[in-house]
């Protein structure tokens, strides 16, 4: 866990990767996060525009949205879940299968939610199964976290694992840019009528294209070598009990502190970042009257400044260490809530793309070192457990019940004022975690 730049691979004898390998592997893992986003964030869209009314019919628009995004906040307790089965089998068999496991139960429960009938249809049922293919999304994007990243993390050159990780992180606004311009294209082929009843099932179906990447990992893309440095370890003392015990209880006795500082220091980013995506639309088609089409084009143009600042942030991290950077853009936020939701209910497109644009900034100086900070903070032989579950603490503490907490606190005080200091609440948590994983890294460096 060293704040400064990045720490030595494993100790494996075997050759390095290749360039053309590596790059190879760093790409595949990183559109395998860009599908795996895009799957799990056309969800969230949904469930600020049309879930309600087609899943959840109620007398108040209010009520029904918070239906949906209790539903959206489901996945989020199974991301957990995900990452622990998915990060004790993959410190045990290896990163590459889990994956790819990952993409496959994405892919067919994203594809089932687009065919999933109405209440309209089939009643109670459809609420009922809804709620289950979400679950299903929150294990696969669970499990699928921690795999991208590694693939990419293990596989970077000396001095640039901040750089590979954050190649990962870039599926994150990819998956923003795709998941959007999916809805636009849909809206404007169908029409605002046709659009409620069928068009937004569109961008669903078409996350069964996830397969073929899925396939294609499967097939061309080899585990990576600190996992079979980690791996010829173990088989080499098999009978020892280190050896037969679970990367999850290792965790869980020596190691519990480190997964939930790490978890409180992302919750702020996690939350903050589905209040823009999902949160915002809602409250400012619902609530401000702004156009959905011109509210996601601004969620769409401000996604892909995040394509240059999170590689940019990484890059530095590689340079100066990761805590400070990270710990920049988590102060930035604290600053920023309050400015950002001013802007915000202004509903001028532009001042809400000012207040988005700058808020995103701070996300990306945090977003980009995070892979490669988790990933640090665990030896290879319990990383995808310990990164994982610090990263889906983290999702259910911020992320899951951030568009509900919205909704309700915006019901409940009629101000966003009350949403700024909930950001800021959990800015002050990030800040206070940081600063407690640099003393340990401080501690830590001596012995290292």
């Amino acid at each position: 866990m060293d704040p400064a730049p990045s720490a030595p691979h494993g100790g494996s004898t075997a050759a390095p990767p290749s360039a053309r390998s590596r790059r190879r592997v760093a790409t595949t893992a990183a559109l395998a996060s860009a599908v795996e986003w895009y799957d799990y964030f056309v969800f969230g869209i949904a469930a600020a525009l049309v879930l309600g009314d087609a899943f959840f019919p109620s007398g108040s628009r209010a009520a029904g949205v918070l239906a949906a995004f209790a539903t959206f906040a489901v996945g989020f307790l199974a991301r957990p879940v995900g990452g622990v089965i998915a990060g004790h089998l993959g410190d045990r068999r290896g990163r590459k299968p889990m994956l790819v496991l990952a993409l496959t139960v994405m892919g067919l429960a994203t594809t089932a939610i687009g065919l999933l009938p109405s209440y309209a249809t089939i009643g109670l049922a459809a609420p009922v199964l809804l709620v289950v293919l979400r679950l299903l999304q929150g294990l696969a994007v669970g499990a699928q976290w921690g795999g991208a990243m590694l693939m990419a993390t293990e596989y970077a050159p000396e001095g640039r694992r901040g750089l590979y990780g954050s190649l990962v992180q870039l599926g994150v606004p990819i998956g923003v840019m795709t998941a959007n311009t999916a809805f636009l294209v849909a809206g404007a082929l169908t029409g605002e009528r046709a659009f409620g009843t069928w068009g937004w099932r569109i961008p669903f179906v078409v996350g069964v294209l996830v397969l073929v990447l899925a396939r294609y990992i499967h097939v061309h893309v080899e585990e990576t070598p600190e996992f079979r440095a980690a791996e010829a370890e173990l088989a080499a003392a098999e009978k020892a009990a280190e050896a037969r015990r679970s990367p999850l209880r290792t965790i869980l006795r020596h190691h519990l502190g480190t997964v939930l500082l790490a978890g409180g220091s992302f919750a702020v980013n996690t939350a903050t970042f589905y209040l823009l995506i999902t949160g915002v639309l809602d409250y400012a088609t619902r609530e401000l009257e702004m156009r959905r089409t011109s509210v996601l084009a601004v969620s769409l143009l401000v996604s892909l400044t995040q394509l240059a600042l999170i590689p940019a942030a990484a890059a530095l991290s590689d340079r100066v260490g990761r805590l400070r950077v990270y710990a920049a853009g988590a102060a930035g936020l604290l600053l920023w809530a309050v400015p950002m939701f001013l802007l915000i209910d202004t509903a001028s497109l532009v001042w809400l793309g000012v207040g988005t644009f700058v808020g995103s900034c701070f996300l990306s100086i945090m977003y980009g070192p995070q892979a490669a900070l988790f990933a640090e903070l665990f030896t290879p032989a319990m990383r995808y457990t310990g990164a994982s579950l610090g990263y889906q603490i983290s999702a259910i503490l911020g992320g899951g019940l951030a568009p509900f907490l919205m909704v309700l606190l915006l019901e409940v005080s009629g101000t966003s004022m009350a949403v700024s200091a909930y950001i800021m609440a959990l800015s002050a948590i990030a800040l206070v975690s940081i600063w407690l994983l640099t003393r340990r890294a401080k501690r830590a460096a001596p012995h290292s």
